[in-house]
């Protein structure tokens, strides 16, 4: 019997109107009524994360930024943490700017970017939807290099995009080079840097161990390369049918799609 349910949230418990489905909502909510713990693994900031969970009407840990923070719904109270290190984020950020290429970073509650521009303009745009409470922390700031360089706070991952896909690569490359730090994608067209060790399958295995399951109870969903980690590590790992080949390759079970409420469909056949 699976005793822990996570999924991916874009892409898989989303739909393309960037919505929860009332199936897939009905179906945590079962998950719950049976005793069957919940939680969201996102490459999103947290409180980001925390809009869609709150729409659940559950509380559930959240894993955020790839796998870099878990933090209760309830309380915010962190559960484990691993930020990329003052050094790394400044020769990141080197590469980043040679190659001239859009960048944005997160610390805990905060959204850092030199431009709003790609996915800081749509959170931008998203915030004025948004009750003040619910708001992204967007900081548009002239200087990364020296914003990072000159504070104490924690950062836990930086996302490139571009749409040039040969920089892209030479970019991944000349990262690749910095070995302390975990470099991953989540859509065709980005980059996602993170402390060296991070993954979503990583943090499943810690919020797993806090919560005594075993990493045959656990079921995962997912659809794109920075949900491989967690589909390999849990007993069952279904991949979306919108995934990406490489994935569903990687997965147990290949499900419905995003829009087709294949998360709900999944669950209804192994779990309710």
């Amino acid at each position: 019997m699976y005793k822990l349910v996570v999924s991916d949230m874009d892409g898989t418990l989303l739909n393309s109107n960037n919505q929860v489905s009332e199936k897939n909502k009905e179906a945590f909510k079962a998950l719950l009524k049976n005793d069957v713990h919940v939680a969201i693994a996102t490459g999103r900031i947290y409180t980001s994360a925390r809009v869609y969970a709150n729409h659940l009407d559950m509380v559930t840990p959240i894993i955020a930024c790839n796998g870099a923070v878990i933090r209760n719904l309830e309380d915010d109270h962190i559960l484990y943490e691993s930020h990329i290190q003052k050094e790394d984020c400044l020769k990141v950020i080197e590469v980043l700017r040679k190659h001239h290429t859009y960048f944005h970073y997160y610390s805990l509650d905060t959204f850092y970017t030199e431009k709003l521009a790609h996915s800081s303009l749509k959170y931008s745009e998203w915030n004025k939807t948004l009750k003040e409470e619910e708001r992204i922390q967007i900081n548009v700031i002239k200087d990364s290099y020296e914003q990072i360089k000159n504070s104490d706070e924690n950062i836990y991952k930086f996302n490139v995009i571009n749409d040039d896909y040969e920089a892209l690569d030479c970019i991944k490359e000349e990262l690749k080079e910095i070995e302390t730090i975990e470099v991953s994608k989540s859509w065709h067209n980005n980059l996602e840097i993170m402390n060296k060790g991070v993954s979503k399958g990583k943090a499943i295995d810690q919020l797993a161990s806090i919560l005594g399951v075993e990493q045959e109870e656990v079921m995962t969903f997912g659809d794109n390369e920075n949900d491989i980690s967690m589909l390999t590590y849990a007993g069952m790992g279904v991949a979306m049918g919108n995934a990406e080949e490489i994935v569903k390759k990687q997965a147990d079970y290949v499900t419905a799609t995003n829009d087709e409420d294949g998360v709900a469909k999944a669950l209804e056949k192994f779990i309710l």
